[in-house]
């Protein structure tokens, strides 16, 4: 599996894509309908040997009745085409929303809110939340690795901001729900004032969601994406 940092964070961001699947649910029913068809095939092929070259080895070799076969092919076809149609049907659609507010920072200052939201039908968790982070003047392609909230933060106070006042990051802990809403209510991510907005290029956050069914799905936000373009729009 490819880290987003090991290519362009720009073609990832603001995409969806599930990067894993449950070895338990996914893996063993296709595994076992393998399984299933190379008996199949074994048993038609021995089936159009003569009498005589069935008493021989490895033709003697009889494995499972056609019928019995044919009932456990049903059944096996049946449980892998039912479990893409459910894991379909639970997929978390991750999104998110930012717009400029009063009421994040100190002071009532405006700040672009930033904040996500699982517009499914069922309940995902957060397995990780990882920062990436790209100041005024450096290259979006530079290649910065991916760090947690606290080396984050470390750096962006080390560039003069200032917590509560220029910027606030929510921490989600691992096993974080984020409950299927089915509509448009987000949960707060981030806040960042104009200053951040000015002195920041880009700040990525990259969330892992396992689903019910044991899927993991993964979405890069750039948390800058819109902030510049509404700057100096005027407030309600």
């Amino acid at each position: 599996m490819q880290d987003a940092n090991e290519g362009d964070v720009q073609s990832t961001a603001g995409a969806q894509r599930r990067i894993r699947r449950s070895p338990l649910l996914f893996t063993t029913p296709l595994v076992l309908l393998a399984l299933l068809t190379a008996i199949l095939l074994w048993e038609v092929i021995r089936s159009n040997t003569t009498a005589e070259a069935q008493t021989e080895w490895p033709w003697r070799l009889h494995l499972l009745d056609m019928d019995a076969l044919g009932s456990l092919l049903a059944v096996a076809g049946g449980a892998v085409l039912a479990r893409a149609q459910y894991a379909r049907t639970v997929r978390p659609y991750l999104g998110w929303r930012g717009s400029w507010q009063k009421g994040h920072l100190k002071e009532d200052a405006s700040a672009w809110r930033v904040g996500v939201l699982n517009g499914g039908q069922h309940l995902a968790v957060i397995d990780t939340w990882d920062c990436r982070l790209v100041l005024a003047g450096q290259a979006d392609s530079a290649g910065a690795p991916w760090v947690d909230l606290d080396e984050a933060v470390t750096e962006l106070t080390a560039a003069g901001l200032v917590v509560a006042q220029d910027f606030q990051i929510i921490r989600f802990g691992t096993g974080f729900p984020l409950v299927g809403t089915g509509g448009y209510e987000t949960v707060l991510v981030g806040a960042f004032s104009k200053r951040f907005v000015r002195d920041v290029e880009a700040l990525y956050l990259r969330f892992r969601v396992t689903d019910v069914v044991g899927d993991t799905h993964e979405r890069v936000l750039d948390c800058m994406k819109g902030a510049r373009t509404d700057l100096n729009a005027p407030l309600d």
